[in-house]
Protein backbone atom coordinates (compact mmCIF):
# COMPACT_ATOMS: atom_id res chain seq x y z
CA UNK A 1 0.00 0.00 0.00
CA UNK A 2 2.84 2.39 0.86
CA UNK A 3 4.55 1.74 -2.48
CA UNK A 4 1.26 2.23 -4.33
CA UNK A 5 0.57 5.54 -2.57
CA UNK A 6 4.11 6.84 -3.19
CA UNK A 7 3.89 5.89 -6.86
CA UNK A 8 0.43 7.17 -7.75
CA UNK A 9 -1.02 9.48 -5.07
CA UNK A 10 -0.56 13.28 -5.37
CA UNK A 11 1.82 14.74 -2.78
CA UNK A 12 -0.95 16.59 -0.90
CA UNK A 13 -2.77 13.25 -0.44
CA UNK A 14 0.46 11.69 0.84
CA UNK A 15 0.89 14.56 3.31
CA UNK A 16 -2.70 14.12 4.49
CA UNK A 17 -2.23 10.38 5.05
CA UNK A 18 1.11 10.91 6.82
CA UNK A 19 -0.54 13.45 9.13
CA UNK A 20 -3.33 11.02 10.04
CA UNK A 21 -0.97 8.06 10.47
CA UNK A 22 1.48 10.04 12.59
CA UNK A 23 -1.32 11.34 14.80
CA UNK A 24 -2.40 7.77 15.48
CA UNK A 25 1.18 6.91 16.47
CA UNK A 26 1.35 9.92 18.77
CA UNK A 27 -1.91 8.88 20.41
CA UNK A 28 -0.55 5.39 21.11
CA UNK A 29 2.68 6.81 22.51
CA UNK A 30 1.09 9.43 24.76
CA UNK A 31 -1.84 7.58 26.30
CA UNK A 32 -1.96 4.72 28.81
CA UNK A 33 0.95 4.93 31.24
CA UNK A 34 2.70 7.84 29.48
CA UNK A 35 1.77 10.51 32.04
CA UNK A 36 2.67 8.25 34.95
CA UNK A 37 6.16 7.75 33.48
CA UNK A 38 6.56 11.48 32.80
CA UNK A 39 5.99 12.09 36.50
CA UNK A 40 8.24 9.16 37.45
CA UNK A 41 11.23 10.53 35.53
CA UNK A 42 10.61 14.07 36.77
CA UNK A 43 10.47 12.89 40.39
CA UNK A 44 13.84 11.12 40.09
CA UNK A 45 15.55 13.88 38.07
CA UNK A 46 17.81 15.12 40.89
CA UNK A 47 17.76 12.06 43.14
CA UNK A 48 20.96 11.00 44.88
CA UNK A 49 23.18 8.36 43.28
CA UNK A 50 22.35 5.92 46.08
CA UNK A 51 18.61 6.41 45.48
CA UNK A 52 19.05 5.96 41.73
CA UNK A 53 21.08 2.76 42.12
CA UNK A 54 18.54 1.36 44.60
CA UNK A 55 15.67 2.08 42.18
CA UNK A 56 17.66 0.65 39.27
CA UNK A 57 18.23 -2.61 41.17
CA UNK A 58 14.53 -2.82 42.05
CA UNK A 59 13.58 -2.37 38.41
CA UNK A 60 16.24 -4.85 37.25
CA UNK A 61 14.89 -7.56 39.56
CA UNK A 62 11.34 -6.87 38.37
CA UNK A 63 12.43 -6.94 34.70
CA UNK A 64 14.36 -10.22 35.04
CA UNK A 65 11.37 -11.76 36.82
CA UNK A 66 9.12 -10.63 33.94
CA UNK A 67 11.47 -12.14 31.37
CA UNK A 68 11.88 -15.52 33.08
CA UNK A 69 8.12 -15.77 33.66
CA UNK A 70 6.88 -14.69 30.22
CA UNK A 71 9.68 -15.59 27.76
CA UNK A 72 10.29 -19.26 26.91
CA UNK A 73 13.89 -18.39 25.94
CA UNK A 74 14.64 -17.29 29.52
CA UNK A 75 12.25 -19.64 31.34
CA UNK A 76 15.01 -21.98 32.57
CA UNK A 77 16.63 -19.20 34.61
CA UNK A 78 15.83 -19.30 38.30
CA UNK A 79 18.52 -17.11 39.83
CA UNK A 80 17.68 -13.47 39.11
CA UNK A 81 21.27 -12.21 39.15
CA UNK A 82 22.26 -10.41 35.95
CA UNK A 83 25.67 -12.13 35.81
CA UNK A 84 23.94 -15.53 35.58
CA UNK A 85 22.52 -14.67 32.16
CA UNK A 86 24.52 -15.44 29.02
CA UNK A 87 25.42 -12.66 26.59
CA UNK A 88 22.67 -12.23 23.97
CA UNK A 89 24.23 -11.92 20.52
CA UNK A 90 22.49 -10.39 17.49
CA UNK A 91 22.46 -13.83 15.85
CA UNK A 92 20.67 -15.25 18.92
CA UNK A 93 18.05 -12.52 18.70
CA UNK A 94 17.43 -13.18 15.01
CA UNK A 95 17.30 -16.97 15.34
CA UNK A 96 15.28 -17.11 18.58
CA UNK A 97 13.02 -14.06 18.25
CA UNK A 98 9.78 -15.99 18.66
CA UNK A 99 10.99 -17.68 21.83
CA UNK A 100 12.43 -14.47 23.29
CA UNK A 101 9.27 -12.40 22.66
CA UNK A 102 6.64 -12.30 25.40
CA UNK A 103 3.90 -11.12 23.00
CA UNK A 104 3.00 -11.68 19.36
CA UNK A 105 3.70 -9.10 16.66
CA UNK A 106 -0.03 -8.51 16.22
CA UNK A 107 -0.40 -7.60 19.91
CA UNK A 108 2.68 -5.38 20.08
CA UNK A 109 4.56 -2.65 18.24
CA UNK A 110 7.19 -3.91 15.79
CA UNK A 111 10.45 -1.97 15.44
CA UNK A 112 12.94 -2.59 12.62
CA UNK A 113 16.55 -1.40 12.53
CA UNK A 114 18.29 -0.24 9.37
CA UNK A 115 20.77 -3.10 9.23
CA UNK A 116 23.98 -1.02 8.98
CA UNK A 117 25.81 -3.60 11.10
CA UNK A 118 25.14 -6.33 8.57
CA UNK A 119 21.70 -7.63 9.50
CA UNK A 120 18.35 -5.94 9.84
CA UNK A 121 16.99 -6.52 13.34
CA UNK A 122 13.42 -6.76 14.58
CA UNK A 123 11.99 -6.44 18.08
CA UNK A 124 8.44 -6.25 19.41
CA UNK A 125 7.53 -3.68 22.07
CA UNK A 126 4.57 -3.72 24.43
CA UNK A 127 2.44 -0.56 24.55
CA UNK A 128 3.97 0.20 27.96
CA UNK A 129 7.48 -0.06 26.49
CA UNK A 130 6.61 2.53 23.85
CA UNK A 131 4.92 4.88 26.33
CA UNK A 132 7.82 4.71 28.80
CA UNK A 133 10.47 5.32 26.13
CA UNK A 134 8.66 8.36 24.77
CA UNK A 135 7.98 9.67 28.27
CA UNK A 136 11.73 9.71 28.93
CA UNK A 137 12.54 11.18 25.51
CA UNK A 138 9.96 13.94 25.92
CA UNK A 139 11.15 14.65 29.46
CA UNK A 140 14.72 14.96 28.16
CA UNK A 141 13.85 17.16 25.17
CA UNK A 142 11.60 19.42 27.22
CA UNK A 143 14.62 20.24 29.38
CA UNK A 144 16.13 21.77 26.24
CA UNK A 145 13.05 23.76 25.24
CA UNK A 146 11.12 21.32 23.07
CA UNK A 147 7.42 20.55 23.49
CA UNK A 148 5.05 18.58 21.30
CA UNK A 149 3.62 20.80 18.58
CA UNK A 150 6.78 22.83 17.93
CA UNK A 151 7.95 22.96 14.30
CA UNK A 152 10.41 20.10 13.70
CA UNK A 153 12.51 19.18 10.66
CA UNK A 154 13.19 15.44 10.74
CA UNK A 155 16.12 13.77 8.94
CA UNK A 156 15.97 9.97 9.23
CA UNK A 157 15.76 6.86 7.08
CA UNK A 158 12.14 7.27 5.99
CA UNK A 159 11.92 6.20 2.35
CA UNK A 160 9.06 8.52 1.36
CA UNK A 161 10.47 10.56 -1.55
CA UNK A 162 11.18 9.54 -5.13
CA UNK A 163 13.77 11.04 -7.50
CA UNK A 164 11.05 12.58 -9.67
CA UNK A 165 9.82 14.53 -6.61
CA UNK A 166 13.26 16.09 -6.17
CA UNK A 167 13.15 17.49 -9.71
CA UNK A 168 9.86 19.19 -8.76
CA UNK A 169 11.35 20.72 -5.62
CA UNK A 170 10.06 18.19 -3.06
CA UNK A 171 12.69 16.48 -0.90
CA UNK A 172 10.25 16.00 1.98
CA UNK A 173 6.76 15.11 3.12
CA UNK A 174 4.79 17.11 5.67
CA UNK A 175 2.83 16.12 8.74
CA UNK A 176 0.51 19.13 8.82
CA UNK A 177 -1.24 18.27 12.09
CA UNK A 178 1.94 17.84 14.17
CA UNK A 179 4.08 20.45 12.35
CA UNK A 180 6.78 18.02 11.23
CA UNK A 181 8.62 18.05 7.91
CA UNK A 182 10.20 14.67 7.11
CA UNK A 183 13.24 15.13 4.85
CA UNK A 184 14.60 12.31 2.70
CA UNK A 185 18.18 11.42 3.61
CA UNK A 186 18.63 9.37 0.43
CA UNK A 187 18.97 12.25 -2.05
CA UNK A 188 21.38 14.66 -0.30
CA UNK A 189 24.12 15.68 -2.75
CA UNK A 190 25.55 18.75 -4.49
CA UNK A 191 23.04 18.52 -7.34
CA UNK A 192 20.04 18.59 -5.01
CA UNK A 193 21.40 21.10 -2.48
CA UNK A 194 19.22 24.02 -3.57
CA UNK A 195 16.07 21.91 -3.19
CA UNK A 196 16.99 20.94 0.37
CA UNK A 197 18.15 24.40 1.43
CA UNK A 198 15.02 26.11 0.11
CA UNK A 199 12.76 23.55 1.81
CA UNK A 200 14.62 23.94 5.10
CA UNK A 201 14.51 27.74 5.05
CA UNK A 202 10.86 27.93 4.01
CA UNK A 203 9.77 25.56 6.78
CA UNK A 204 11.38 27.69 9.54
CA UNK A 205 11.86 24.79 11.95
CA UNK A 206 12.49 25.52 15.63
CA UNK A 207 14.05 22.09 16.21
CA UNK A 208 15.81 19.41 14.17
CA UNK A 209 15.92 15.66 14.79
CA UNK A 210 17.78 12.98 12.87
CA UNK A 211 21.04 11.71 11.39
CA UNK A 212 23.92 14.12 12.14
CA UNK A 213 25.79 13.05 8.99
CA UNK A 214 22.84 14.07 6.78
CA UNK A 215 22.42 17.49 8.37
CA UNK A 216 26.20 17.95 8.36
CA UNK A 217 26.37 17.26 4.62
CA UNK A 218 23.77 19.96 3.91
CA UNK A 219 25.49 22.44 6.23
CA UNK A 220 28.91 21.75 4.71
CA UNK A 221 27.53 22.49 1.23
CA UNK A 222 25.94 25.67 2.58
CA UNK A 223 29.24 26.72 4.16
CA UNK A 224 31.04 26.24 0.84
CA UNK A 225 28.47 28.60 -0.70
CA UNK A 226 28.76 31.17 2.10
CA UNK A 227 25.19 30.55 3.33
CA UNK A 228 23.70 30.70 6.84
CA UNK A 229 20.14 29.75 7.75
CA UNK A 230 18.00 32.89 8.05
CA UNK A 231 15.89 31.59 10.92
CA UNK A 232 18.11 30.06 13.57
CA UNK A 233 17.22 26.59 14.84
CA UNK A 234 17.08 26.33 18.64
CA UNK A 235 18.33 22.76 19.15
CA UNK A 236 19.33 19.82 16.97
CA UNK A 237 18.71 16.41 18.58
CA UNK A 238 20.94 13.96 16.63
CA UNK A 239 19.94 10.30 16.50
CA UNK A 240 21.25 6.91 15.35
CA UNK A 241 24.88 7.97 14.73
CA UNK A 242 27.91 9.06 16.69
CA UNK A 243 28.22 12.86 16.90
CA UNK A 244 31.67 14.07 15.82
CA UNK A 245 33.34 17.39 16.66
CA UNK A 246 33.00 18.62 13.08
CA UNK A 247 29.27 17.91 13.23
CA UNK A 248 28.93 20.24 16.21
CA UNK A 249 31.18 22.92 14.70
CA UNK A 250 29.69 23.09 11.20
CA UNK A 251 26.02 22.49 12.06
CA UNK A 252 26.16 24.93 14.97
CA UNK A 253 27.73 27.58 12.73
CA UNK A 254 25.34 27.22 9.77
CA UNK A 255 22.06 26.60 11.63
CA UNK A 256 22.88 28.69 14.71
CA UNK A 257 21.85 25.93 17.11
CA UNK A 258 23.17 23.68 19.86
CA UNK A 259 23.55 19.93 19.32
CA UNK A 260 22.15 17.96 22.26
CA UNK A 261 23.10 14.32 21.97
CA UNK A 262 21.26 11.18 23.00
CA UNK A 263 22.04 7.48 22.75
CA UNK A 264 19.45 4.74 22.38
CA UNK A 265 18.63 2.31 19.57
CA UNK A 266 15.77 0.88 17.53
CA UNK A 267 16.28 -2.40 19.39
CA UNK A 268 15.46 -0.60 22.61
CA UNK A 269 18.76 0.10 24.38
CA UNK A 270 18.76 2.14 27.61
CA UNK A 271 19.40 5.87 27.27
CA UNK A 272 22.46 8.08 27.53
CA UNK A 273 21.45 11.75 27.51
CA UNK A 274 23.35 15.03 27.22
CA UNK A 275 22.67 17.69 29.86
CA UNK A 276 22.66 21.47 29.54
CA UNK A 277 26.38 21.56 30.41
CA UNK A 278 27.27 19.31 27.48
CA UNK A 279 27.96 16.21 29.58
CA UNK A 280 26.63 12.74 28.77
CA UNK A 281 24.78 10.84 31.51
CA UNK A 282 23.82 7.16 31.69
CA UNK A 283 20.15 7.16 32.68
CA UNK A 284 20.13 4.48 35.36
CA UNK A 285 16.34 4.09 35.39
CA UNK A 286 16.19 3.09 31.72
CA UNK A 287 18.34 -0.03 32.12
CA UNK A 288 21.82 -1.38 32.82
CA UNK A 289 24.97 -0.74 30.79
CA UNK A 290 27.90 -3.13 31.16
CA UNK A 291 31.20 -2.06 29.59
CA UNK A 292 33.47 -5.03 28.87
CA UNK A 293 36.88 -5.58 27.28
CA UNK A 294 37.71 -8.08 24.54
CA UNK A 295 37.75 -10.88 27.12
CA UNK A 296 34.32 -9.99 28.48
CA UNK A 297 35.71 -8.51 31.71
CA UNK A 298 34.38 -5.31 33.24
CA UNK A 299 36.29 -2.25 31.99
CA UNK A 300 36.12 1.53 31.83
CA UNK A 301 36.39 1.40 28.04
CA UNK A 302 35.04 -1.26 25.74
CA UNK A 303 32.01 -2.90 24.19
CA UNK A 304 28.50 -2.46 25.52
CA UNK A 305 26.20 -5.13 26.89
CA UNK A 306 22.76 -3.64 27.51
CA UNK A 307 19.80 -4.71 29.61
CA UNK A 308 16.87 -2.46 28.82
CA UNK A 309 13.83 -2.07 31.07
CA UNK A 310 11.70 -0.92 28.12
CA UNK A 311 11.95 -4.21 26.22
CA UNK A 312 9.23 -6.19 27.98
CA UNK A 313 7.96 -7.36 24.59
CA UNK A 314 11.39 -8.66 23.50
CA UNK A 315 13.52 -8.79 26.65
CA UNK A 316 17.08 -7.69 25.94
CA UNK A 317 19.30 -9.04 28.70
CA UNK A 318 23.08 -8.54 28.40
CA UNK A 319 22.58 -7.83 24.70
CA UNK A 320 25.77 -7.17 22.71
CA UNK A 321 24.50 -4.18 20.79
CA UNK A 322 27.70 -3.57 18.81
CA UNK A 323 28.56 -0.13 20.22
CA UNK A 324 31.47 0.92 22.41
CA UNK A 325 31.75 3.35 25.30
CA UNK A 326 34.34 5.18 27.39
CA UNK A 327 33.22 5.82 30.97
CA UNK A 328 34.17 8.92 32.92
CA UNK A 329 36.15 7.63 35.89
CA UNK A 330 36.81 11.01 37.50
CA UNK A 331 33.91 10.58 39.99
CA UNK A 332 33.12 14.27 39.64
CA UNK A 333 29.57 15.59 40.03
CA UNK A 334 28.04 17.42 37.07
CA UNK A 335 27.04 21.07 37.50
CA UNK A 336 23.59 20.25 36.09
CA UNK A 337 22.66 18.61 39.40
CA UNK A 338 22.05 15.12 37.99
CA UNK A 339 23.72 12.18 39.72
CA UNK A 340 23.33 9.81 36.78
CA UNK A 341 26.87 8.54 35.95
CA UNK A 342 28.93 10.41 33.36
CA UNK A 343 30.18 9.07 30.05
CA UNK A 344 33.40 10.40 28.53
CA UNK A 345 32.72 9.30 24.96
CA UNK A 346 30.25 7.30 22.89
CA UNK A 347 32.49 5.55 20.38
CA UNK A 348 29.66 3.99 18.39
CA UNK A 349 29.60 0.68 16.60
CA UNK A 350 32.46 -1.63 17.47
CA UNK A 351 33.15 -1.88 13.72
CA UNK A 352 33.58 1.91 13.37
CA UNK A 353 37.37 1.75 13.29
CA UNK A 354 40.23 0.90 10.97
CA UNK A 355 42.80 -1.69 12.04
CA UNK A 356 46.34 -0.38 11.62
CA UNK A 357 49.34 -2.77 11.46
CA UNK A 358 51.31 -0.21 13.51
CA UNK A 359 48.72 1.42 15.79
CA UNK A 360 45.97 -1.19 16.25
CA UNK A 361 42.44 0.21 16.38
CA UNK A 362 42.07 3.74 14.97
CA UNK A 363 38.60 4.96 15.89
CA UNK A 364 36.05 6.92 13.91
CA UNK A 365 36.88 10.26 15.55
CA UNK A 366 40.51 10.07 14.47
CA UNK A 367 39.61 8.96 10.95
CA UNK A 368 37.13 11.82 10.53
CA UNK A 369 39.88 14.35 11.35
CA UNK A 370 41.85 13.44 8.22
CA UNK A 371 40.32 16.38 6.31
CA UNK A 372 41.94 18.97 8.59
CA UNK A 373 43.91 21.54 6.63
CA UNK A 374 42.26 20.62 3.30
CA UNK A 375 39.76 22.34 1.02
CA UNK A 376 37.21 20.91 -1.36
CA UNK A 377 36.64 17.48 0.22
CA UNK A 378 32.87 16.98 0.27
CA UNK A 379 32.76 13.39 1.51
CA UNK A 380 35.02 10.42 2.03
CA UNK A 381 34.58 6.82 3.06
CA UNK A 382 37.23 4.32 4.18
CA UNK A 383 36.83 0.63 3.31
CA UNK A 384 38.99 -2.03 4.93
CA UNK A 385 38.86 -5.58 3.62
CA UNK A 386 42.37 -6.70 4.59
CA UNK A 387 44.53 -5.89 7.66
CA UNK A 388 47.16 -3.90 5.75
CA UNK A 389 45.16 -2.08 3.06
CA UNK A 390 42.31 0.43 2.77
CA UNK A 391 40.35 1.85 -0.13
CA UNK A 392 39.22 5.49 0.10
CA UNK A 393 36.23 6.81 -1.81
CA UNK A 394 36.53 10.60 -2.19
CA UNK A 395 34.01 13.20 -3.40
CA UNK A 396 35.52 16.65 -4.10
CA UNK A 397 34.54 20.01 -5.57
CA UNK A 398 36.38 22.68 -7.56
CA UNK A 399 38.27 23.95 -4.48
CA UNK A 400 40.16 20.68 -4.27
CA UNK A 401 43.74 20.50 -5.56
CA UNK A 402 46.69 18.11 -5.62
CA UNK A 403 48.01 19.89 -2.55
CA UNK A 404 44.81 18.92 -0.71
CA UNK A 405 45.31 15.31 -1.78
CA UNK A 406 48.83 15.35 -0.34
CA UNK A 407 47.61 16.83 2.96
CA UNK A 408 44.71 14.35 3.18
CA UNK A 409 46.91 11.35 2.48
CA UNK A 410 49.54 12.62 4.93
CA UNK A 411 46.86 13.01 7.64
CA UNK A 412 45.61 9.52 6.88
CA UNK A 413 49.10 8.01 6.89
CA UNK A 414 49.94 9.60 10.25
CA UNK A 415 46.90 7.87 11.77
CA UNK A 416 47.14 4.51 10.00
CA UNK A 417 50.92 4.21 9.81
CA UNK A 418 53.38 3.92 6.94
CA UNK A 419 52.76 0.18 6.48
CA UNK A 420 49.13 0.69 5.47
CA UNK A 421 48.53 0.54 1.71
CA UNK A 422 46.08 3.23 0.58
CA UNK A 423 44.07 3.19 -2.65
CA UNK A 424 42.40 6.52 -3.42
CA UNK A 425 39.36 6.47 -5.70
CA UNK A 426 37.55 9.66 -6.80
CA UNK A 427 33.79 9.24 -7.21
CA UNK A 428 30.81 11.52 -7.88
CA UNK A 429 28.75 10.21 -4.99
CA UNK A 430 29.00 7.80 -2.05
CA UNK A 431 25.86 5.67 -1.56
CA UNK A 432 24.20 5.69 1.83
CA UNK A 433 23.15 2.59 3.71
CA UNK A 434 19.67 1.10 3.25
CA UNK A 435 18.67 2.98 6.41
CA UNK A 436 19.62 6.33 4.84
CA UNK A 437 22.65 6.72 7.12
CA UNK A 438 26.07 7.70 5.86
CA UNK A 439 29.12 5.84 7.17
CA UNK A 440 32.67 7.19 7.10
CA UNK A 441 34.16 3.81 7.98
CA UNK A 442 33.20 0.41 6.60
CA UNK A 443 35.29 -2.28 8.24
CA UNK A 444 34.76 -5.68 6.60
CA UNK A 445 37.38 -7.62 8.56
CA UNK A 446 35.89 -10.79 10.06
CA UNK A 447 35.62 -11.37 13.80
CA UNK A 448 38.19 -14.16 13.46
CA UNK A 449 40.65 -11.80 11.76
CA UNK A 450 40.18 -9.09 14.39
CA UNK A 451 40.59 -11.55 17.24
CA UNK A 452 43.82 -12.88 15.72
CA UNK A 453 45.15 -9.36 15.18
CA UNK A 454 44.37 -8.41 18.80
CA UNK A 455 46.27 -11.32 20.28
Amino acid sequence: MKKYILKYAPIFIQNFLISIYNSRLYHRRHTGLYRRYRKYFADYENASLQTLISEQQRRLKSFLCWATTNSTYYSSKRNLELSDFDVLEKSHLIENLEGICTISESDGVVSLTGGTTGASMKVVYTSEDVQERHALLDHFREQHGYKLGKRVAWFSGKDIVRQRDISKGYCYRDDWLNKIRFFSTFHINQKNFDVYWRALENFEAEFLVGFPSSVYDICLMAKQRGLRLRNKVKVFFPTAEVVLKEHRDVIGDILGCRLVDQYASSEGAPFILECEYGNLHIHLLSGVFEVVDINGKSASEGELLVTSFTTRGTPLIRYRIGDSLVLDTSNQNCDCGSHHPLVKQIVGRSSDFIWSPEHGKVNLGNISNCTKGTSGIVQFQVHQESPDAVRILLVTNNLYSMEDEIIFLDNLQSRLGSRMQVELKYVNDIPREKSGKYRIVKNDLSEEQLKALSE
